[in-house]
């Protein structure tokens, strides 16, 4: 298994039952990580991994995104360009201010 520099975790609203809810769900988290996934090689991102997580609490904010190790989270996440523009800045070592949740 290949060593990861960067985790982006993609809230995909799981509920410990299992069945997605949620603001993330609804509005196609799980469709931007795919892409996600697909676009990290044309952005020189081969060091990082993604994966889908449960409910971050973040509801109100969705689809919400957590990079670790640098602990950022990007909320408003809800289409392939709002992805680029963030894939886009973390290629140039830059957080893309406008998704950025404090």
């Amino acid at each position: 298994m290949k060593n990861f520099q960067t985790h982006i975790l993609v809230c995909c609203s799981f509920r410990l039952g299992g069945a997605p809810q949620g603001i993330c769900h609804k509005k196609g988290s799980s469709d931007l990580l795919g892409y996600m996934e697909s676009q990290l090689g044309d952005h020189g991102l081969d060091e990082v991994q993604v994966s889908s997580t449960g409910c971050l609490k973040l509801c109100e904010r969705g689809p919400v995104m957590l990079v670790y190790p640098a602990g950022i989270r990007y909320g408003g996440v809800e289409t392939e360009e709002d992805v680029d523009e963030i894939l886009g800045a973390m290629e140039q070592g830059e957080i893309a201010d406008r998704y950025l949740l404090s």
